[in-house]
């Protein structure tokens, strides 16, 4: 089996999809302008020292200085038991410069609070340097487990610093935790390299960058390919692929394609699939998934599967093919709280229990807390999912201005699907490509102008012309491709930047 992560920016958001032999299994997306700040380390300068307060004021180059108390323990061990923590503060002068670690983001008037005792989170481990600490979550409750990870947590540590062991942890083996240790280590170590040669006021590390979190979670020995079609990107992914023990760098790869990454793996339609109630299944069945506030209701339909055999076997065959589709989709759209299967009727109580195990198969794969509940007699399953962090057809979707509780493609991923098709057309072999689309998505783009690097790098010796539509929905548009030496287009078209 081939497994391949794909990591691009552009249009001011970061993409990350995992697929296995070119089957979309998991995708996230979010915007590089999203301002999550908990966890980021800054390399800062001490502006002074309030004895009085028994706290320095840090310049870390944003608009307020940071607020660092002088006698506090680190935030983060507060929400974990474990014994004494003993910490390397030492005594601050106006002028030193140190590496600090939001733990408050700024509110108001006031900067952000933040702290010298580093923590590096991993998902089974948080790493603490610069702390003698060893702590358990109190999620994990059984004395003999807690024990028992208690005493592997204790054999990593060397020196001066410490662990939390996370509730992730309590079906890890001996070897994931030491090399998940290995490799925050790893992150440490980049992090003092990278402020060594930074600037005051750098970020030096941040804790919620996207590449961060998937290789943290997700990524493993396993893996065939990581493509990045970003330089910048493919850096960043490249040094922690190189800290990684069970990764390296030869696993990685630029793109460097004439087409957008994710159309030239095929893997934009998997993505603007996700955004449709009706979900194809592959014999021509098909399932139409309705997400309310209450609960998701997933309904199976044969469509033009007729099966080759009896009307039971073509149901069993249909059902069984819908649960692992199921399961793909919900991890997909990262469905949560309560779902309803309503499966085809079937009359043999063994194709039900079959599809039901096949059901609970498929899911186990799943990274999030799923429970699948037996079958009743309508055919109808029910199973609950715990939804995890960042959803993915939040990012795809907006509500629809023109309804109630409808919703249409957002901007940015409009944005997105624009800046494929002009790819494609200068892929193609055209010098010049005319883009017809709504008005007020036109003045988006300008306004925010999420194409500047593509107008200035790749596409500069190109030219685009934009054409805004009064009366067109938001998510109409059309690319066309031409050579012509001169181009007969109207008065309120627009070159692009």
């Amino acid at each position: 089996m081939r497994k391949e992560w794909f990591f691009d920016r552009f249009c001011g958001a970061q993409l990350v999809a995992y697929a296995e032999d070119g089957i979309l299994k998991e995708a996230a997306m979010e915007p590089e302008t999203q301002g999550h700040e908990i966890g980021n380390i800054y390399k800062g300068r001490v502006k002074n020292v309030v004895g009085g307060m028994q706290a320095a004021f840090i310049d870390c180059g944003m608009e307020r200085n940071c607020y660092l108390p002088l006698n506090e323990r680190a935030a983060i061990i507060a929400s974990y038991d474990g014994g004494e923590v003993v910490t390397q503060q030492t005594s601050l002068k106006e002028g030193d410069e140190i590496l600090v670690q939001i733990v408050k983001p700024a509110r108001g008037s006031k900067g952000a609070k933040v702290t010298r005792d580093l923590s590096f989170v991993g998902k089974t481990l948080i790493y603490l340097p610069l702390s003698r600490f060893l702590g358990i979550s109190r999620k994990l409750t059984d004395g003999e487990l807690r024990e028992t990870l208690l005493k592997e947590a204790e054999k990593l540590i060397d020196g001066d610093e410490g662990y939390i062991v996370r509730t992730a942890a309590q079906d890890a083996t001996k070897r994931r935790l030491k090399t998940e240790a290995e490799y925050l280590k790893r992150i440490y170590r980049l992090t003092l390299e990278t402020a060594a040669s930074s600037p005051v006021g750098a970020c030096v590390y941040r804790e919620c960058d996207l590449p961060i979190k998937i290789m943290r979670d997700s990524l493993g020995g396993e893996l065939n390919r990581i493509y990045v079609g970003d330089r910048e990107l493919y850096e960043r992914v490249l040094r922690l692929a190189k800290i990684r023990p069970d990764l390296g760098e030869k696993k990685v790869e630029l793109y460097t394609g004439e087409r957008q990454l994710f159309d030239r793996f095929d893997l934009a339609e998997q993505i603007l699939d996700l955004t449709r109630p009706r979900a194809e299944l592959a014999n021509g069945a098909y399932l139409v998934i309705d997400r309310t506030e209450a609960m998701t209701v997933i309904d199976v339909n044969t469509g033009s599967f007729t099966g080759k055999d009896d009307l039971e076997t073509t149901v069993f065959e249909t059902n069984l093919l819908a649960a692992r589709e199921i399961a793909r989709l919900v991890r997909l759209r990262n469905i949560g709280g309560i779902v309803a299967v309503d499966f085809i009727d079937m009359q043999d109580e063994a194709h039900r229990v079959r599809v039901e195990e096949e059901l609970v198969n498929a899911m186990s794969e799943d990274k999030a807390k799923t429970r699948v509940y037996p079958m009743n007699d309508l055919c109808v399953t029910l199973f609950t999912r715990k939804r995890t962090q960042g959803d993915l057809l939040s990012f795809l979707l907006k509500s629809c201005p023109h309804c109630t509780g409808g919703y249409v493609l957002s901007d940015t991923y409009m944005q997105m699907r624009i800046r494929g098709a002009i790819m494609d057309r200068f892929a193609d072999g055209y010098d010049s490509v005319i883009v017809e689309l709504n008005r007020d998505l036109l003045h988006k783009i300008l306004l925010e102008r999420v194409l500047t690097q593509e107008v200035r790098g790749r596409w500069k010796d190109k030219r685009v012309y934009c054409i805004p539509h009064a009366t067109w929905s938001a998510d109409k548009f059309t690319v066309r491709g031409d050579n012509a030496k001169v181009l007969s287009l109207p008065d309120d078209a627009q070159i692009l930047y």
